[in-house]
């Protein structure tokens, strides 16, 4: 009898871990996402040879809608990327050229970066794709975080095999995450840096995106601007409007 209450006990607190850490991820989410997003945007790929920016705009609502706009340099400028409920779209001007893209390259490159066509659209939820575990309190550059491990269900459709996150304990942002392949090893770290106030939300103004192979490589996306729930409807995410949107 003790035995089997024991046993409820670690159940009971397992469940309670589990709920817990959910909560703090989605506080974290939609912390970031708001009901509806307009933000702009720089990423520069910094590689030992070169570095290369690009410029763009965003908007999304909820999880089932995206597109971004690329506004420079003037060579990309008119790409044009959007998630449509579980599709994903490519449009690129200079060709004309309209492409549905397969869950085969949701997990390459967007725009030859280390930013994935996953990591742009949100193709894949990080609440309700992933089972959450608490696994320890630890500090990012001082800040006391959450330490929390997302294993994908067994039915999900993701990229990652693993991901830990570190989420402020208080204002519940993401300061750094690592991200593994389905055979637990590291594929890159992901640092959030230079919390600034955007439109009334603490947010890291610094996105640094370092692959585990290439240490040396950095994708580093910066901030500029988001407003938060503004006034967009399904309507504009369209094959039509990713010819015409600017």
């Amino acid at each position: 009898m003790k035995k089997q209450i024991i046993v409820l006990l670690l159940l009971f607190a397992a469940a309670v871990n589990a709920q817990d850490a959910k909560e703090i991820i989605k506080k974290m989410d939609d912390k970031l996402q708001g009901d509806s997003n307009k933000s702009e945007m720089k990423m520069s790929i910094v590689r030992p040879k070169y570095t290369r920016t690009i410029a763009f705009k965003n908007w999304s609502l909820g999880r089932d809608y995206f597109l971004t706009y690329v506004t420079a340099p003037s060579k990309d400028k008119g790409m044009v990327s959007m998630k449509y409920k579980k599709e994903m779209w490519s449009y690129t001007p200079s060709i004309n050229r309209m492409i549905k893209l397969p869950p085969s390259m949701m997990s390459q490159g967007w725009m030859g970066s280390d930013y994935t066509n996953d990591d742009l659209v949100k193709q894949s939820s990080i609440v309700e794709d992933y089972t959450h575990t608490l696994i320890g309190e630890e500090t990012v550059d001082g800040r006391p975080c959450f330490k929390i491990q997302m294993v994908p269900n067994p039915d999900a459709n993701v990229v990652w095999g693993k991901i830990l996150a570190w989420v402020h304990k208080e204002k519940y942002i993401n300061l750094k995450a690592e991200y593994y392949d389905e055979e637990e090893f590291l594929v890159r770290t992901e640092l959030g840096k230079e919390v600034k106030t955007f439109d009334g939300r603490e947010l890291p103004s610094i996105i640094e995106i370092i692959p585990a192979e290439e240490p040396d490589n950095r994708t580093i996306i910066s901030i500029d601007s988001i407003e938060f729930d503004v006034d967009i409807k399904e309507s504009f995410f369209s094959q039509q409007n990713m010819k015409r949107v600017r």
